[in-house]
This record gives structure tokens, sequence and C-alpha cells, in this order.
């Protein structure tokens, strides 16, 4: 799924090796269970039902909660997990799965085929309103051939049709009847992955307790926790007080307050590029940001290497698309835009803004050229770069407000609902390119992910082509055109792709860092017993 960033990254790409000397891993070799582990999050989640969400803090944690028939394995392959096995027929419009007997959901009831039909029916309804309905609205039919066995029916081939049975399964005998939209559910699930839910205390944490159940056996450590810090510097002095086990750093975290021999002692960091970017979205429906003239003139008066060296430290790279650098669908031609302000005046004038009061602000009709951003509290990195961003844009004649929310109210009362003039955000960046539900005109709706309300008929085209092309040359080409039709047309001023730069503690075990990051294999991290901190009582 994609999901939308509260922090700075997300940790799916290649990293380096950790820093830090040789860790503690290289002393113990058997898994013991026990111990807790702590996670610190900059917004609190706002619904465990996977498919009604948006946000990455919930997907955080149902990530932990639901098994899906397929996942990515460590080099971002598509493997079984729910699914003993699967097919691929009739060149792709056939897909034929078989569950593995004896999943249970955590109240004892079994898995089945039917959980997945219930799934796929619920996501269609348009009741449910998922801003994830799209992929599954793609199958003509599922068929229920046994108790562990289905039938995929599709119209045509559907180039993200693999991807589709990675989303999670939800249990039909607990939601059959409900409406999704007011089930207590959201707050209380049943899952039958490696984690269940045990407590959520509201604004501060919640809490996942290790499944006896999970049919690939229970996870070695007891707890997980995801402590609410809605801000990063907090969040770093509980990480080096111990009172967090795992955080993303911010780059000058990551370069100049971790260097210590406390650091290099008790953590291991990571750094390698990451699979999201950040952007600046216009509002499509404002009246300034209909001229596309307007765009691409804010978009040319942004200096991101800029923003790169002062923002990041130089920890990632200027981006000019959706897409992240040496991944097959990235633009081969395609550069970042030159930072050009003279040019960017000349837009300006050439849309009718001139400077008719002396006042330094652009006006045209008697409007100064005038916005807000928009961006979420506790990521200090956005909030740095929608301000320099201000100062850029003054020096051609743009008068630029800042305003910050609440991760939650932010998404439910801003971003979801189109209120905003410009919103600064991140998006994960999927192994597989289409990026359907972010752009397709069709997804332009309250609660859609194409928030901006940003609508071409031309990528409209281009993306329905490219999810039914088969040849992956001419998928391609047809992304590359994709990424072409955005740089000419700025509906984002897409910034940068950030380098992950997780910080983990030492007396974790089992950690392999790999294409798929370093959370890929968590259920099979441990504590050694000398190590661990928590006892924790049943």
């Amino acid at each position: 799924m994609t999901v939308l960033l509260g922090s700075a990254g997300a940790v799916f790409a290649r990293p380096d090796a950790p820093e830090g000397g040789v860790s503690a891993q290289d002393s113990f070799s058997t898994p013991v269970d026990g111990d807790r582990i702590l996670f610190g999050s900059i917004g609190e989640a706002s619904n465990l039902i996977p498919y009604l969400t948006s946000d990455s803090a919930s997907h955080e944690v149902a990530d932990m909660l639901y098994v899906a028939p397929l996942r990515m394995n460590k080099d971002l392959e598509p493997e079984v997990w729910a699914a003993e096995s699967y097919s691929v027929e009739d060149g792709g419009r056939r897909y034929r799965f078989t569950l593995r007997k004896g999943i249970l959901w955590e109240d004892g009831v079994e898995l089945t085929a039917e959980d997945v039909a219930f799934t796929w029916k619920l996501v269609c309804d348009p009741a449910t309103a998922s801003p994830y309905a799209d992929d599954f609205l793609r199958v003509k039919d599922l068929r229920v051939i046994d108790r562990y066995t289905f039938e995929v029916l599709y119209d045509q081939f559907f180039a993200r049709g693999i991807f589709t049975w990675m989303q999670p399964i939800l249990p039909k005998h607990v939601l059959e009847g409900q409406n999704i939209r007011q089930t207590p559910f959201s707050r209380k699930p049943v899952g039958a992955g490696p984690y269940r839910l045990k407590s959520w205390e509201p604004g501060a944490r919640i809490t996942l307790a290790a499944s006896p159940t999970y049919f690939a056996g229970r996870p070695h450590i007891d707890e997980v926790v995801f402590r609410i810090i809605p801000d990063m510097a907090t969040m770093f002095l509980e990480t080096r007080a111990g009172q967090l086990d795992f955080m993303n750093l911010t780059p000058l975290q990551y370069l100049r307050q971790t260097s210590g021999p406390g650091w290099r002692k008790n953590f291991n960091k990571y750094r390698y590029l990451g699979s999201a970017y950040v952007f600046l979205g216009f509002n499509m429906e404002h009246p300034f940001f209909q001229d596309v003239r307007v765009r691409r003139a804010i978009s040319q008066a942004i200096d991101r290497q800029d923003i790169v060296n002062v923002v990041l430290l130089s920890e990632g790279e200027p981006a000019f698309g959706p897409y992240k650098p040496g991944t097959w669908a990235y633009h081969p031609r395609l550069k970042p835009p030159t930072c050009d302000r003279e040019a960017a005046r000349a837009l300006l004038g050439e849309a009718g803004f001139r400077d008719t009061d002396g006042d330094g602000i652009l006006d045209k009709d008697g409007k100064p050229l005038a916005f807000t951003i928009l961006t979420n509290q506790g990521n200090e990195e956005r909030i740095l770069t929608a301000t320099l961003i201000q100062s850029q844009l003054k020096k051609i004649g743009i008068a630029v407000e800042i305003r910050v929310v609440e991760w939650a109210a932010f998404i439910r009362e801003f971003v979801n609902k189109g209120r905003f003039d410009a919103v600064m955000l991140g998006w994960t960046i999927t192994s597989d390119p289409d990026i359907y539900q972010v752009w397709h005109s069709s997804q332009a709706v309250e609660g859609g992910l194409n928030f901006t309300r940003y609508k071409n008929p031309e990528l409209d085209r281009l993306l329905e082509e490219a999810r039914i092309t088969p040849d992956q040359e001419k998928r391609k080409r047809l992304y590359w055109r994709v990424q072409e039709v955005l740089a000419d047309d700025q509906p984002y001023c897409f910034l940068y792709v950030p380098y992950s730069l997780p910080v983990v503690q030492k007396r974790f075990m089992g950690i392999k860092p790999a294409l798929a990051g370093i959370m890929y294999n968590f259920e099979d991290w441990w504590v050694p017993r000398a190590l661990q901190r928590h006892t924790l009582t049943p």
C-alpha cells in the first residue's frame, strides 16, 4: 500500500553496513523469547482497519496485526505468506491461491478462503469508501473453490495484480454485517498476524503482544510498544536516555549527535536511500494554482539542492518525480528543475501578476500572490523545508505563510477534505511503479489519495495503459512519459528523496539488512537473555 509518511522517511531500501563497530550480534547465536521493543511514532494511529486509512502511523501498527496471501521478501520479490502456493495463468488473467491450513484468528477461528472473499467484497463496497479499492475493483470475479483455495479472475492482464494479494485479510466472522465506518473493530481489531493489540492509551502509546497462535511461529520479542511523541527532538532525547529502542534519525542527529562512545556502545546506525519522497502539493481547486504558469514558476524558484544541503545536510537527493533513483521506472534523462528565478518572474508576469502597490508582493486583480503551506507537527525537516521555500519564494514576490497541524487532525480534517492551499507531505515509493491511486482523476474525491484534485486526461490514459501492459519495456516507457507529464504540469513540486537513517539498540539480534531494508524480518528479531531489560507478566 502507498502510505503518507508522518516522519522523514521509511525503512524500505538497501542499507549500508551498520555503523558503530562490532555489534552484540557477533556474541550470540541462539534466539530466545522475551523483552520489549519501544518505537517512537510522531503521530497516533487513526484506525487499525488498513483499508480505511492512508497514514503511516496506522499502517505501521496494522502491518503487525494481519496477514496477506503474499508479501515481499528481502529482495523485494513476491513470496508466499498466508498462501501455501499460488499460480498465475491465462496470461495473467487468472490467479489461483491455496491458503495454509491451520492459520488462526486470535479468537481461535480458522482463517479460510471465505475471509479473502469477504475482504474483497468489503473493500469494493462503495459504502466502505476505501482509498485502496481500485486494485480490488479490477477483479472480475473471486471464486472460492474450497475451504483453502480461491481463484481470482481479471478481464485482462493487470500489472498490479500480484501486489493486490499482498494486502491484509480481514475476518468475516467478526466484521460481517457491521458498518465498517463505525465498527469498534477499528480500535479493537482481531488479526491473524505475528502480534495482537494489547492496549491503546490514546495520545500516549499502543502496545502489541506476541501472538502465541501465529502460524509461522510466535515472534521472539514479547511486546512492541509504539510511543506517541509528536516531536523529533523529544524523541531523540528519549532514545538517548534508553526510553526508546528504535527511531528514524534526522540528518543532524545522524551526522553530529550520535557519534560519541555511548552511541557506539549501545546502538547500530543504518544509512540508505529511502523509498519515499517529499513534495509540495498544490490544491488544484485554488484559483492561483489552476494556472500552470504559477505552478511552474514556483517550482523554478525553489532551489532543491539548497534544501537538500541545508535541511538534509546532503543526506538525500533532489527529486523531479515520484520514483526512486536507480529503479527500473525512473526516467533516465529528466533532471530536477534548475533554480532560475528570472525565468520564474517572467512566467508570473505572463500569468498577469505585477507588484502594483510596491509592497514587494505580486498581485493580480487586487489579490496578492499569497498562500499557506500546511504540514504536520513533529517533522522538523518539513517545517524547515517550508521555511526555506517561504524565503526562496519571497525573492520572486510570493508571500507564503506556514501552518503546522497535529498529525491526526492534519490528515483527517485538512488533507482528506482538501482544505489547504498547498501541502507538504511525503509518500512511500512502492515496489511496483503503478501510481494510479495517487494520480488518476478518479481518485480526486474526498478521502481519495489524489487529494490535490489533479486531473489530466493524458496522464489518466498512460496510467490505465501501463497497468494492463505485460511487456516491461513498453510499460517502462509509459512511466517515463508519466514523469514527463508531471514534470511539465507541476501538480507537485517534487522536492527530495531522503536517506533513511534508523538507529536500533544493539541488544536486538537478527537484524539482516537487505534490499527491503531492516524491518522485513522483524518477527525474527530477538534479545539475548542476559541483555533483556523487561520481564513481562502474561
